[in-house]
């Protein structure tokens, strides 16, 4: 086959996908001006593509014809977009959630940087790192009650050497595969069931763990007994409720 189109030093074939899905180098790269030249579009976001992008490239088109996979009505196709970004720069999640909000169907954004800081192996500290780096990234829906507004929210993985990075074609439909996309790139699993459910608890988990850090310093600098007691007390009920947490 042709040159498969690459982000760095990632492409479809690097990142494990199926050859019959990766898209040729000379059909891979997108003019920015394709995503900001639709309609009404706020000067922010036209900043933020001049100057949190550096390019934009489809890695690779996700079909029943090209996974094997049963159609799904929601989900055609999903693509696998890459994006890279200045060195040490962060997720670009206002470009993520401009590209994905002109299509119905998934895309997995595959953000690529030249360095930045990464967390070590032992410690968790962010270290400095020259080495090219990957996040995954997508735009999924948050679950609603009919009637309601639909919200959206653009989920980001952390940042990981790009070599070894993969993306594991999963499931038996194309909806099952877009909810293990989202798990890989949410939760490091390949398994996509629950995975709204799985996203409520680690978020739960993340406003939990900012409170207990608030209720430690209360009771740090309680002057009283009665106010060392209630911030003990909302420290316990937090420590309990992340232990019932599945995340």
């Amino acid at each position: 086959m042709a040159i498969a189109a690459s982000c760095g030093s990632l492409n479809a074939l690097t990142l494990g996908l199926p050859t019959r899905a990766a898209v040729p180098d000379a059909k891979g790269a997108l003019p920015k001006q394709m995503f900001i030249g639709r309609g009404a579009v706020s000067a922010k976001t036209k900043q933020r593509f001049a100057t949190d992008i550096e390019s934009i490239g489809m890695l690779a088109i996700l079909r029943p014809a090209t996974t094997g996979l049963a159609e799904s009505r929601r989900f055609p196709e999903i693509l696998v977009l890459g994006l890279h970004v200045p060195s040490g720069a962060a997720v670009p999640v206002e470009v993520i959630d401009h590209i994905a909000a002109q299509r119905q169907g998934g895309i997995v954004f595959v953000c690529v940087r030249d360095g930045g800081p990464l967390p070590d192996a032992e410690t968790g500290e962010p270290i400095a790192s020259d080495a090219e780096q990957c996040a995954f990234a997508v735009r999924r829906n948050v679950p609603i009650k009919p009637g309601h507004t639909p919200i959206t929210k653009v989920h980001a993985g952390a940042w990981r050497p790009a070599a070894g990075s993969r993306l594991t074609v999963y499931g038996t439909t194309m909806e099952e595969l877009w909810d293990s996309l989202c798990a890989q790139t949410i939760a490091d699993d390949i398994d996509g069931s629950d995975i709204d459910a799985r996203i409520a608890a680690r978020e739960r988990a993340t406003f939990l763990e900012s409170e207990y850090a608030k209720a430690k310093a209360a009771h740090a600098r309680a002057r009283t007994t009665e106010q060392r007691n209630a911030a003990y007390g909302k420290m316990l009920a937090i420590r309990k409720e992340l232990a019932q947490l599945k995340v």
